[in-house]
């Protein structure tokens, strides 16, 4: 069979060109519309034609090849009848389709403006391909939000056995501050007040021991500063009796080789209670920094993210979007300076309303 195009400005008319040019032995293979240069939309139907009938009537344009047998008017106009149906059938599939396409990529450039990722968008929006969801942007919309609900973790807050924490991050995360807002939670906001102390890594930064030691005073919580590994095994020891020992450590750049090193050789010692490492990382930080902030620290076996400067901006999308791709559970959300009220257990929920709110903006401006 030879396949071969008729363009007319409807697909009767196209059809009615196949039948005048080779007959009814023709066979409908596709129909659809097409938007040319001139901003006119034509129907192009594509048909099948046996070899020898197009050979005669395309190429020798002779009598080389016997005359085919006349048909009946009757005939014809049935054929002509099921043809018209077959491409009407197909353009209203078509039709179907770009409407499907039209929405699904309005929604998908929304969530994408909005600094979701493309390939998770696509890998969600593959599955729903055929289903009237796509046809409804509202409903999309809300489909797309319930899969992010889905997909983020939370590591759920749990103080039964007594453990160390470890807080770690970039310069200006605020680390220390976080610290202080566990520390007084765990003393005095939970079901029972937890013995905590404090011990601290950071002896980079000026300033960092004082910021602590006034936070420890403060509370009346035990502060130690360590300066070597061995000092660190020691504090360690002496406050085995403890519930929670929370551990500051010196902001880096992801790139600072040697305080890395020095890291390691405090999250692999050998001890008695396991360390859970939680890495502090701002909201306000683009996606791109926090790509580069997790793989360098990834390493150190991370417990949890803990994510602080909620205040500090009204767009999340980054944040969800690196939530959504490396699937690390969170732990606490800071959302103010206030020691120690501003710091909360991390929820989907308060994620998604501060996402939506924003998300909904977006759409109101849109469709204005």
């Amino acid at each position: 069979m030879i396949e071969e195009t008729f363009v007319a400005d409807d697909p009767k008319s196209a059809y009615e060109e196949a039948v005048k040019k080779y007959g009814t032995s023709i066979k409908l293979h596709a129909a659809k519309q097409v938007e040319y240069d001139d901003g006119r939309l034509r129907c192009e139907v594509s048909i099948s034609i046996p070899k020898a009938l197009y050979i005669k009537e395309s190429l020798l344009r002779e009598e080389t090849i016997p005359e085919l047998e006349e048909e009946s008017e009757e005939t014809k106009l049935f054929a002509e009848l099921q043809a018209l149906k077959e491409v009407l059938a197909q353009m209203k599939e078509q039709m179907h389709q770009n409407e499907e396409v039209s929405i699904s990529e309005k929604v998908k450039n929304l969530f994408m403006k909005k600094g979701i990722a493309s390939e998770w968008l696509e890998s969600t929006l593959k599955t729903l391909m055929g289903n009237s969801i796509l046809t409804d942007e509202k409903l999309l919309v809300s489909y797309i939000l319930e899969e992010i609900d889905e997909a983020l973790q939370i590591m759920p807050e749990s103080l039964e056995a007594s453990k160390i924490i470890m807080l770690v991050g970039p310069t200006g995360v605020g680390k220390t501050t976080t610290i202080a807002k566990l520390a007084a939670r765990y003393a005095y906001m939970m079901d029972r007040p937890y013995k905590v102390a404090f011990l601290n890594l950071d002896n980079y930064k000026i300033g960092a021991f004082d910021q602590l030691g006034h936070y420890a005073d403060i509370m009346q919580i035990e502060h130690i500063t360590i300066d070597t590994l061995a000092s660190f095994n020691t504090a360690l020891d002496e406050l085995k009796a403890y519930d929670i020992i929370l551990v500051d450590t010196a902001g880096m750049s992801p790139y600072d080789t040697q305080k890395f090193i020095r890291t390691i050789e405090y999250v692999q010692s050998d001890l008695a209670k396991k360390i859970e490492v939680n890495l502090v990382l701002a909201a306000t930080v683009k996606y791109e920094d926090m790509d580069d902030i997790y793989k360098n620290f990834s390493f150190l076996n991370l417990h949890s993210v803990i994510i602080s400067k909620f205040d500090e901006t009204k767009y999340l999308g980054s944040l969800l979007n690196f939530m959504l791709l490396y699937q690390t559970p969170m732990s606490y959300f800071s959302i103010g300076q206030e020691v120690p009220d501003d710091l909360l257990p991390a929820s989907k929920e308060y994620l998604l309303q501060r996402f939506i709110g924003d998300l909904d903006k977006e759409m109101e401006r849109i469709h204005s």
